[in-house]
């Protein structure tokens, strides 16, 4: 792949440069052209008014002032020649590789995209034959054994039951991602932020006295997509029920400042490292202690599918932790004006 990208860096560059060499070349002529004209023009002026006048002008033997204007024009010609020239290799030079750091330019996000297609349709396969291999040996082991009685067979379907699901729930992720990178988010609505983050702490039956809220009495309104944006908060709150010990508080602020406002959801726990939480937004990306953890799983796509959605939000998301003590994750999103 880095191969292909070299190639068509040094195609796009070949072909920005021969854009520049022509324009060089058409504004190189035009100039030449004036140029000399203009002071063939004044030479020949110049011969006119010197031989029209009354004064005597002492020549070197034979020479005539029409062989000195046509040396005069000729030298002018092959010095206006070699400054181009000169002109044209120094703005060729600078243009080339002027030329090479724009192909690079431009062809960098292509690249990264298509590195990050490459990796998350790697990651996606691996993580899709993880469950099929689990079945595929249970049911092969099943196969093969003749003493099981339908106590064993129910325990076998009730294990490639929980594969199933895990692989439902990996082709929900991914289908919701691609949705979000390939199609338009409708916003048309208006989506109380208050009641959205409550209404998503419900529907995870995470128990009242685990919950600690720090919101507004006023109502917080934005122009967004409610069905995604209780998404975005789910996933968030899932995520601070999953990693924290259990009876532990989890918290909810909302602060608002007129025009953006800002959803904290904070908990206790061991936290994430400075490592780690550089590329916790990435594609299945997970940590050490989060592929460890028998409550945690899941297969990295939770804040990625959080960062899509504030983004399609035009809103940010950030995540600060110290290890051991408390990890906080804070959507920032744009706020409906009052006078709107």
């Amino acid at each position: 792949m880095r191969r292909m990208f070299a190639s068509a860096t040094l195609k796009l560059t070949a072909w920005y440069l021969i854009i520049l060499v022509t324009i060089c070349l058409l504004f190189s002529f035009i100039i030449y052209e004036i140029s000399t004209s203009e002071i063939s023009s004044r030479l020949e002026r110049l011969q006119i008014r010197v031989e029209g006048s009354a004064q005597t002008l002492t020549l070197p033997g034979p020479v005539t002032l029409n062989d000195i204007r046509v040396n005069q024009t000729q030298e002018a010609k092959a010095s206006i020649f070699i400054g181009l020239v000169y002109m044209n290799l120094a703005v060729i030079t600078l243009g080339g590789f002027g030329s090479y750091l724009l192909a690079r330019r431009s062809l960098k996000p292509i690249e990264a995209a298509h590195e990050a297609q490459s990796r998350f349709a790697s990651d996606a396969s691996h993580e899709l034959r993880t469950p099929l291999a689990i079945m595929k040996s249970e049911i092969q082991v099943a196969m093969r054994d003749t003493s099981l009685d339908s106590k064993d067979y129910k325990e076998l379907l009730q294990s490639n039951l929980e594969e199933v699901d895990k692989l439902t729930d990996l082709s929900q992720s991914l289908l919701q991602l691609s949705r979000l990178d390939y199609g338009e988010l409708e916003r048309s609505e208006r989506v109380d932020i208050v009641k959205t983050v409550k209404k998503a702490a419900k529907s995870l039956k995470i128990p009242t006295d685990r919950l600690r809220y720090s919101l507004p009495d006023s109502t917080i309104t934005i122009d967004g997509n409610e069905s995604t944006l209780g998404d975005l908060f789910r996933i968030l709150l899932d995520n601070a029920v999953k990693y924290s010990p259990e009876g532990t508080p989890i918290g909810v602020s909302l602060t608002s400042n007129g025009r953006t406002c800002k959803v904290t959801v904070s908990n206790e726990g061991e936290g994430i490292n400075s490592k780690d939480l550089a590329r916790i937004f990435d594609r299945f990306y997970r940590t050490e202690k989060s592929r460890g953890s028998a409550n945690a799983a899941g297969y990295g796509l939770g804040l990625s599918l959080a960062k899509e959605i504030v983004n399609l939000h035009d809103g940010s998301i950030s995540a600060t932790s110290t290890p051991g003590k408390i990890t906080s994750f804070t959507v920032a999103l744009p706020q409906v004006r009052k006078n709107r």
